[in-house]
């Protein structure tokens, strides 16, 4: 690792970061949809496992390549084999991809949160609120640059001043709201039927779809194959347990996505007994259920917040991710990156705001922009970055590469299931979740 190379001042602000990059709008917005889309307990279930064997083994490859190299994405790939540096370039696009439409979602997340603070949130329930507000020419845009702007502001900060100060607030936070919340709508009339399906797992439910679509919100929640993990692996000193992280990162992770779905499928079941409303289950079900409960604008306060936190902390190590990329490779410092992605940003991002409104005739494959940067990043590009990452660790520089930096800071020698994981069951899964994300895309990730 290069002496000026930004770091993590230790563990804890490594794993608290890493983590903010996890959880994200994957664990509040997307995860509690496709828990009761796909059968609530044994969705639940399922995921879990897949947590624990397989992010668990990529989430240690991709970091170990991080720390290894010293370097971002595009230079790690290619400091182990130049043959190999277009893996690290598919990489490096997910995040210039999904950062600029990540931000306008979160400009969405940061009006409702407007709306609820000033007390006009039940506004919001209207039927044609949110219609109405993304189909407008202006607001979105400005939501958008105020989000975009709040985080090219930490990053500008630098990692331990910035990315890893912010994570050390905003994590406990996070974990506050969701449990205040969750706690707030068990006792909620009716709530205890969806506190069953969430948590009981009916396995007639149970189906490869429900593997595929839990593995596919694997990748989503915990910001595998996009190059962050192996950004912040960079910056991981090289006296941090691997292994420990990485388990610590997952239970933060994992925790928060089980909460949200505690937080609102039994609050739906209560108020409308309605769960399949999909991706618009957040900014069009859910201000119903917060007009309907005592305290509603409260606790919609309080959830906008606790969202508002999620999204900044992944949009902030997506940001950092593109912005470490245009150091390496301009050789530019953190000022001169910062306003090159945050512009590049602002560009690509306009497309994604104005899809909905002033050229909202303008479709590709039949979608409008946010949902096309969507569907190419998170169905296409995220698994094929997946799968060659796996078949670039397992055949071409093979497993030791990896297991030799995780066990200089690991208390033992774990290689079997990595190797088994990353070399034969991985890709194999990888490979089932792009043939039928691409199929199942359309329906799934509409807004």
């Amino acid at each position: 690792m290069s002496n000026n190379r930004s770091s993590f001042s230790g563990k804890i602000g490594f794993v608290l970061a890493a983590a903010g990059s996890a959880v994200g709008l994957g664990n509040i917005w997307r995860f509690p949809y496709l828990a009761a889309k796909y059968g609530g307990g044994i969705f639940l279930l399922v995921y879990i496992i897949l947590a624990v064997t397989f992010g668990y083994a990529l989430m240690n490859a991709e970091i170990a390549l991080g720390r290894k190299t010293g370097l971002s994405a595009i230079g790690a790939f290619r400091a182990l084999s130049k043959k190999w540096s277009f893996v690290g370039w598919l990489a490096a696009l997910v995040p210039v991809i999904i950062l600029p439409y990540y931000c306008v979602i979160g400009g969405w997340v940061t009006k409702y949160l407007a709306a609820f603070v000033s007390g006009g949130g039940f506004s919001s329930a209207t039927d044609t609120y949110f219609t109405d507000f993304i189909g407008s020419v202006g607001e979105p845009v400005l939501w958008f640059v105020i989000f975009l702007g709040i985080t090219a502001l930490v990053n500008l900060f630098g990692v331990e001043k910035g990315i890893e100060k912010v994570s050390k607030f905003m994590m406990p936070v996070l974990i506050f709201l969701s449990i205040g919340i969750a706690c707030y709508g068990l006792f909620m009339p009716g709530a205890m039927e969806g506190v069953k399906y969430y948590l009981l797992p009916d396995l007639s439910k149970f189906s490869v779809t429900t593997v595929l679509a839990a593995m596919g919100q694997l990748f989503y929640s915990m910001s595998l194959a996009m190059g962050i993990m192996i950004t912040y692996g960079s910056y991981m000193k090289k006296d941090v347990n691997i292994e420990s992280s990485v388990k610590q990162i997952q239970i933060f992770d994992t925790g928060i996505a089980f909460l949200a779905g505690l937080m609102i499928i039994p609050a739906v079941f209560s108020f409308s007994g309605d769960v399949g409303k999909g991706p618009s289950l957040m900014f069009v079900t859910l201000p119903k259920v917060f007009e309907a409960m005592p305290g509603g604008q409260i606790v919609g306060a309080g959830f906008f917040v606790l969202v508002l936190f999620a999204a900044l902390t992944s949009s902030i190590s997506l940001f950092e991710t593109v912005l470490s990329f245009v150091c390496d490779k301009a050789k530019t410092d953190r000022k001169a990156a910062c306003l090159i992605v945050f512009v590049g940003s602002l560009i690509i991002g306009l497309l994604s705001c104005f899809g909905y409104s002033s050229w909202s005739g303008v479709t590709i494959f039949g979608m409008q922009f946010l949902d096309f940067f969507d569907f190419i990043s998170n169905s296409v590009l995220m698994p094929i970055v997946a799968f060659l990452t796996c078949i670039f660790i397992g055949y071409v520089v093979k497993i030791k590469t990896i297991t030799d930096e995780i066990e200089i800071s690991a208390r033992a020698k774990k290689r079997t299931m990595l190797t088994v994981m990353i070399k034969y069951i991985a890709p194999v899964f990888i490979v089932l979740i792009l043939v039928s994300s691409v199929f199942d895309a359309l329906g799934i990730m509409k807004i």
